[in-house]
């Protein structure tokens, strides 16, 4: 038989495991949906690898290669919150040869700014 001394240690390690888990889970399910009623997804995809239209590449980039080209980058979220908010310089794309859209339109009128603000932090920790 354990101590109870020792048990009660690793069931609140456990439950606190479990617990950040689930919210997560629970914050992927609300970005998900976010993404996809401010029109997000009809450009982007979450994965990696994921076709465009008619099997051409896809229009914006998967949002796990937005993630892995500016880990670490110092600023970046405002930096892409300005992006998703205003849009981008289509001869100024660093994405050109990987995706078949040119630029990325303004999204003010789809997306409230700090909704954009909390989907570009999810974004941005995506893992691979």
């Amino acid at each position: 038989m354990f101590p109870l001394r020792r048990v009660v240690p690793v069931a609140m390690l456990l439950f606190a495991a479990h617990g950040s888990a689930w919210a997560d889970a629970k914050q992927d399910v609300a970005m998900k949906q976010l993404a996809a009623t401010s029109g997000c997804v009809a450009c982007h995809s979450i994965e990696s690898g994921q076709p465009g239209p008619a099997g051409v590449a896809p229009i914006g980039p998967a949002w796990q290669d937005v993630a892995t080209r500016y880990k670490g980058q110092e600023g970046i979220s405002e930096k892409l919150l300005k992006t998703v908010m205003e849009g981008s310089n289509p001869y100024a794309s660093h994405w050109k040869g990987k995706v078949s859209g040119l630029a990325m339109p303004p999204n003010a009128v789809a997306i409230k700014e700090a909704d954009a603000r909390k989907l570009v932090e999810w974004i941005l920790a995506l893992k691979q």
